[in-house]
């Protein structure tokens, strides 16, 4: 017997699929309830001693005229990359008269002669 029905051929696998995971997590709460290492780990380690606490890094020099809103976007931008702020020494507005030059030869370069 042989179907052609994607939709019976899809309940079939997805079956197969899900009772190979069920079977997987059976497995892994066996191996939870038989780990040997739990007792090793139970026991009672001899405390560690309480690490001084850090210095306070300083905070960036931020120059007038820069919102608190591009600080608040740096500092979360730094985040995200998972750079720390503290390793920030200073915030100033670059003066950078190439980018408009560059955007004329990007924009004389890419041009299409007709």
């Amino acid at each position: 017997m042989e179907t052609q029905n994607p939709i019976v051929i899809m309940l079939i696998n997805m079956t197969i699929v899900f009772a190979v995971l069920f079977v997987l997590s059976l497995y892994i709460r066996l191996i939870h309830k038989i780990d040997p290492t739990a007792k090793a780990a139970a026991a009672p380690k001899a405390a560690p001693k309480a690490a001084p606490a850090p210095k306070a890094a300083p905070a960036p020099v931020v120059e007038k005229g820069i919102a608190d809103e591009t600080v608040a976007a740096i500092a979360a931008a730094l985040a995200t990359m998972g750079v720390g702020f503290s390793r920030v020494k200073a915030i100033r507005v670059a003066d950078r008269p190439q980018w408009g030059g560059a955007a004329r030869t990007e924009g004389l370069t890419t041009l299409k002669m007709r």
